[in-house]
């Protein structure tokens, strides 16, 4: 999914001077954004304290929304580089279209994962018919600097391990938890997990100390490590844990976001990664002159332009503000 806020500013994220060392309770609280004409998502990072969980730098959550007279999500063709991006649903249906020539309708609990590398370009809308709710998350995944110049691919996974245990089945949508992998690609230690609990639930989650870790909730009454959450809410863990405590009051779903702590100082400006001004700026000027990141085929409907680039360089400069 694109970032389609118009101007688009700077995130600078990265390094480990400012991860939680230790287990902390940070709760981050979504700012509302505009995509097209009839999708709004809440954005959980970066956020104005929290930059990177790991290796996962931009989470848009989004839904239920009711979309059954409206034409639901359409995001034109736009550009990707230096990024993995992860697509995952609880109610709907997404189309996806790239510039390798990719064409994946992605349904609930199924994985649509596109490493962009050096360079992509695709398109996401609601298929015509479409279900009439729609509810999901948007994640980004940083690249590793050896990894950013990859060729880029896309990969589409129906079937995901489990994890279960009593009121909870976690699946694992990429990395590893509790022993159970997913087929998805990665380039760095992560884990990305969907979580339904039951109501009523208690359960404990096993986890890895030298992760840091956030949970996302997407929906019901749950609380994690004690700490209620709303659907739309994020709570920043820090590292240091070993398990996870949770609990439901209602059927409940959140998404449990982790890995380790991401090294490199990156800059992220609209839907690109790079680490420096310059690549940026030339990452804009070849999608602009239609160069480098292909052509989707089969969207109806125009590219989107880049937006401004603002007039300082853009430096890296850590983790938080």
């Amino acid at each position: 999914m694109s970032n389609l806020e118009r101007p688009a500013t700077l995130s600078v994220c990265g390094g480990r001077g400012f991860v939680a060392a230790e287990p902390v309770r940070e709760l981050l609280s979504p700012r509302r954004v505009k995509l097209g004409e009839s999708t709004e998502v809440r954005r959980l990072l970066p956020n104005l304290g929290r930059r990177m969980v790991g290796a996962w730098a931009f989470v848009d959550h989004y839904g239920p929304d009711d979309i059954a007279d409206e034409p639901g999500m359409q995001v034109p063709p736009h550009p990707h580089m230096g990024l993995q991006t992860v697509s995952w649903l609880h109610e709907g249906e997404v189309l996806h279209r790239d510039s390798l020539g990719s064409l994946q309708t992605v349904r609930p609990r199924e994985l649509g994962l596109m490493t962009s590398g050096r360079a992509i370009s695709h398109s996401e809308e609601s298929p015509r018919p479409h279900a009439r709710l729609l509810h999901g998350a948007q994640l980004w995944v940083a690249l590793p600097d050896g990894h950013r110049n990859v060729e880029p691919r896309f990969e589409h996974h129906s079937a995901l391990p489990t994890v279960i245990a009593p009121g909870l089945t976690a699946t694992v949508i990429l990395g590893e938890l509790d022993g159970s992998s997913s087929p998805g690609t990665t380039y760095s230690p992560l884990v990305g997990a969907d979580l339904a609990l039951s109501a009523g639930a208690a359960a404990a989650l096993p986890l890895e100390p030298d992760f840091e870790y956030a949970v996302l909730a997407m929906s019901g009454e749950a609380s994690a490590d004690g700490v209620p959450l709303e659907p739309g809410s994020m709570l920043y863990l820090g590292c240091g844990r070993t398990e996870l405590p949770l609990r439901a009051r209602s059927d409940a779903g959140l998404m449990l976001l982790g890995g380790e702590p991401f090294e490199e100082e990156i800059v992220m400006w609209w839907n690109f990664v790079g680490r420096s001004h310059e690549e940026i700026a030339q990452a804009r000027s070849d999608w602009m002159s239609g160069t480098r990141f292909g052509e989707v085929h089969g969207y109806d409907g125009g590219r989107l332009p880049a937006p401004e680039l603002p007039p300082v360089p853009l430096k890296p400069r850590g983790r938080v503000r």
